[in-house]
């Protein structure tokens, strides 16, 4: 159901449940395995979140699944779940979430886990539907959502559980770049390529500092992004950087 792979600098993560990416427990697990294999290897700096399936990114948990489970295996699967945002969250690497499809509910709070949203502009749904089951987004979703798009438009795709399509979420902020359906492939890989050919440490220290620094007083995130830069002063890839820029050539950062 997980199948990950790695090229250079970038792995790839790809979920292939048929037919919506619908995950249960065993999904979860997998997922949560891939996740920790590219958070341990050391020569990864970014990890692309994408789809096998024509269609789909992902509808989030299975629903059939879901109600026919007892109270205590749904949330044993909700803390998988959890744990898989909390890690790609908290990792160095910069996760790519790559949005061809239905992105809906739990697929959605996967998405919002990761660094950056890339979306084609096709036909399909974005949405937080819980609230049509009587529920609440239980992996971060409503937290995720509001950081990215701000309270007005978090609250009324949640309370409504209406869906929107890609033009709106990218207007609203929720994707970050959309790109045409028939150049996507290409033009997703040359965003992601791009990426792994930056400074791993100092985009690591980048992640850290506006997601701890949004949380903190403004003199505690300022404090933090001090130490955070007087960490990567003394580094090769500081020296590597300077170099490239004084011989006007590309820089090979080494992570080091």
């Amino acid at each position: 159901m997980i199948n990950s792979s790695v090229n250079g600098r970038v792995a790839t993560i790809e979920m292939n449940r048929v037919k919506a990416n619908a995950y249960n427990a065993e999904f979860m697990q997998q997922l949560n395995s891939a996740i920790d294999q590219c958070n341990n290897n050391s020569d990864v700096s970014i990890v692309r979140v994408q789809s096998a399936l024509p269609g789909f990114f992902c509808a989030g948990a299975d629903i059939k699944d879901f109600s026919n489970n007892d109270t205590s295996t749904n949330k044993t699967l909700v803390a998988l779940a959890n744990r898989a945002t909390s890690e790609m969250n908290r990792s160095d690497k910069l996760y790519v979430a790559i949005i061809q499809g239905h992105t809906l509910g739990g697929g959605l709070e996967l998405a919002l886990a990761c660094d950056i949203r890339l979306a084609a502009d096709a036909d399909y749904l974005i949405g937080m539907s819980e609230v049509k089951l009587g529920l609440i987004p239980g992996n971060g979703g409503s937290q995720r959502l509001t950081r990215a798009v701000g309270v007005a438009h978090c609250l009324e795709m949640c309370v409504s559980g209406k869906n929107i399509g890609p033009k709106r979420a990218h207007q609203i902020g929720l994707i970050h770049q959309l790109y045409s359906s028939d150049s996507f492939e290409q033009q997703a890989n040359a965003y992601c390529n791009d990426l792994a050919n930056g400074a791993p440490l100092a985009m690591a220290a980048l992640k850290k500092a506006i997601y701890q620094g949004a949380a903190m007083p403004l003199n505690e995130a300022l404090t933090l992004e001090t130490h955070l830069a007087d960490s990567l002063y003394d580094t090769y890839d500081a020296k590597e950087g300077f170099d490239a820029f004084i011989e006007k050539r590309p820089a090979k950062f080494e992570a080091r």
